[in-house]
């Protein structure tokens, strides 16, 4: 059985114009075949849809890309475990999904493009299973971790340190899930903002949302002492050990996180670039980790820390918005670089770069999703 990503890529154009509508006939088929399964789904499922859609875009557009695809896949196969998914779960999902693309491409489907649904299906099902499958005798399904610092820094930005019963091994860029008492089978993605440490404990930079679940009971209703759930470790914003370049970094709001890890590790490891962390937010009040930040840039002189302020004409310092700001400069074409905060941010920051003579190969990037 070959894989057709063009005609996988080609029928899937066509349903991505709906895809509200055929994410929600896909959970209305798979709960109505296998209504056993609906236990192991969050109440609402309005951002799982979400979540189903990018990753089925993302998988359908890597087809032709096999060590991506490779790479998150295996990455989905093991965050799946902490659900309780096991391999007989797949053959459901895949029933589900072939009938939701079928019903919205009816006006092109044919036996050829069936078969290159069920090739890239498979394909795709079994690196996920393999990958739960070796990962399931080396490392837990999830792990409990104690709140052991709670810091409100704003009125809607926390910033929690967590010590996970069990070693959580990760790469700084990484994010993990998190799941609370209060809202069970509900796990939100949060950005792990610190380089591995000897005493196994993780910082998160939580931003509450609007009815977000997981973030308002993470910023406002935890304490020290209290207990949550963390999923695996996932992303690939990893840092590029093996480059001699110096170094951008472009962190948006609680972007920061992610890009604080990489700095962080930058300094434990020994190596010498000049580092440059354009950290921005709408106000000053908003520049929620600042002190911590002069108090890194003291103590490692190749680190330059610029706070920028997009939504605040008084304030006395580099004011405007981060792509635009990072433009001022000398040119970056000579750096490795690293963005992450919302997703207008990172995608302008990215184009102009790339005007900038900078190589996609060379830009690192995370976006900030709902409760990241």
């Amino acid at each position: 059985m070959s894989l057709n990503p063009r005609l996988v890529k080609e029928s899937f154009a066509v349903v991505e114009p709906v895809a509200d509508k055929a994410t929600a006939y896909f959970y209305g088929r798979l709960f109505a075949e296998s209504p056993h399964l609906r236990g192991m789904f969050p109440p609402a499922m309005d951002m799982q849809r979400d979540r189903l859609f990018s990753a089925l875009t993302r998988i359908v557009w890597s087809l032709d890309s096999p060590d991506s695809l490779a790479s998150f896949l295996g990455q989905l196969g093991r965050d799946h475990r902490k659900y309780g998914v096991i391999a007989e779960h797949y053959t459901a999902v895949g029933n589900a999904l072939l009938a939701t693309i079928k019903r919205f491409a009816t006006d092109i489907w044919d036996e050829e493009i069936e078969a290159a649904w069920v090739a890239a299906y498979t394909v795709a099902a079994n690196l996920m299973i393999e990958s739960a499958e070796s990962d399931s005798g080396v490392s837990p399904a999830w792990w409990l971790a104690e709140v052991v610092d709670h810091e409100l820094r704003t009125e809607d930005i926390a910033v929690l340190t967590l010590r996970p019963t069990q070693r959580l091994p990760y790469t700084p860029g990484q994010y993990i899930n998190v799941q609370v008492a209060r809202w069970p089978r509900v796990w939100r993605t949060f950005s792990i903002a610190n380089a591995p440490r000897v005493d196994n404990t993780i910082t998160l930079h939580v931003r509450s949302v609007p009815c977000g679940w997981v973030s308002t009971a993470l910023t406002r209703d935890t304490r020290v002492g209290d207990t949550v759930m963390l999923g695996p470790p996932m992303g690939t914003m990893a840092l590029c050990d093996r480059s001699p370049r110096d170094v951008l970094c472009v962190a948006g709001g609680t972007g920061l996180a992610p890009i604080k890890a990489i700095i962080e590790h930058i300094i434990a490891s020994g190596r010498r670039p000049n580092i440059h962390l354009l950290f921005g937010a709408r106000t000053a009040a908003e520049l929620y980790d600042l002190p911590d930040l002069i108090r890194m840039e003291s103590s490692f002189p190749w680190l330059r820390v610029l706070p920028v302020v997009s939504g605040q004409p008084s304030y006395d310092g580099m004011r405007g918005r981060l792509p635009e700001v990072a433009q001022r400069f000398h040119s970056w074409a000579e750096h490795e670089v690293y963005v992450c905060g919302p997703p207008a941010m990172v995608n302008e920051t990215v184009r102009r770069m790339q005007i900038d003579g900078v190589p996609l190969s060379r830009i690192h990037r995370d976006i900030v999703q709902g409760e990241r």
